[in-house]
């Protein structure tokens, strides 16, 4: 019998609270990325995204109080030592930011920016320039790049130099944190269609952490919608945009303009995400929610199975009512 591969992220009831919180920032989260998988991770701004995604690389916030696991290829980060995790940070895993300019020193030549870790792990400056110069063409850039600063060259190309660093390593797990925010149009779509030729050639695994659904649709195998820092709902990108089973996910994708729509108010979730200063006592979604009964608000519901639908999980009381009445328009 073949063993199961062992995914190279791995997040099991993660909870994490901060001070002066009255609630935890992320409560039992669960999640995985396969080897060579693409996965997104999905929500609006707060809602834990970010952090969960840090956790992977032991790199939580001053005064946070963690527990569950957070296992890369099957080591917890969150029980590691100092230098096994700058260990795992230089060759396992790596991430690629939000903000190119803000991760580099404008007064460095790229060159250097890309080389530096390969050169303090030991390795020549003939090779770690070589690996640079290999790296730098996987993201359609040429050795030129090298001798350059980030001010000489565009927001677009700076984000390919982000990703051939995060390469530089070999990492199996690869974290980008909404990589394509600062980027126009033509630049996210490049970048998208660069992670996705990346990940097939090196079989890395990539957890992309995001806000655009549409972004999420293009580039991505599985999907998780965290709110309030919890996962409401996941599964196959595919079967989760076709069909969403929790009404955070339907008002996320009701809200999302779309060309072909025909004129009007553009669909909006009414109110705000529950303030981290106050306690939650049933679904973080309830008081948002045109579904929310007396039950929601008493009980947090657990992600339950969709017996039709492979690896679809929703943790809502309603999800019998939400198929049957239809994705909410205006939620």
């Amino acid at each position: 019998m073949t063993p199961t591969p062992v995914p190279v992220l791995q997040v099991q009831d993660l909870r994490l609270t901060l001070p002066g919180t009255a609630r935890p920032v992320l409560d039992g989260v669960d999640l995985t990325v396969g080897a060579g998988e693409t996965v997104a991770l999905v929500g609006e701004s707060g809602s834990g995204k970010s952090l969960t995604s840090r956790t992977a690389l032991g790199l939580l916030p001053p005064g946070a109080i963690a527990s569950g696991t957070v296992r890369v290829e099957g080591e917890d980060t969150l029980t590691m030592s100092a230098a096994r995790l700058r260990a795992l940070r230089t060759g396992d895993v790596a991430m690629v930011f939000q903000d190119p300019r803000a991760a580099l020193n404008p007064l460095r030549r790229i060159g250097d920016f890309l080389t530096e870790g390969l050169r303090a792990a030991g390795t020549k400056q003939e090779a770690a320039t070589a690996r640079a110069v290999e790296l730098l063409d996987a993201v359609g850039l040429d050795a030129s790049a090298l001798g350059k600063y980030p001010s000489q060259v565009s927001g677009g190309m700076l984000q390919r130099v982000m990703i051939a660093a995060a390469l530089m390593g070999d990492p199996s797990l690869l974290l980008a944190d909404e990589p394509t925010t600062a980027l126009d149009v033509v630049s996210q779509a490049e970048v998208i269609a660069l992670l996705t030729k990346l990940r097939e050639r090196f079989g890395t695994g990539l957890l992309f952490v995001t806000h655009d659904l549409d972004l999420a649709a293009a580039i991505s195998d599985r999907v998780y919608v965290m709110y309030a820092g919890r996962i409401a709902e996941t599964a196959p990108a595919e079967t989760l945009f076709a069909g969403p089973r929790h009404p955070y996910t339907a008002a996320l994708l009701a809200s999302t303009p779309r060309p072909t729509a025909q004129g009007g108010r553009l669909a909006a979730i009414a109110g705000q995400p529950p303030d981290l200063r106050t306690t939650i006592e049933g679904c973080a979604f309830a008081e948002r929610c045109p579904l929310a009964t007396g039950l929601c608000r008493e009980r947090a519901p657990e992600p339950l199975p969709d017996p039709a639908r492979p690896g679809h999980l929703a943790a809502c009381h309603h999800t019998d009512r939400l198929v049957a009445e239809g994705t909410p328009a205006d939620a």
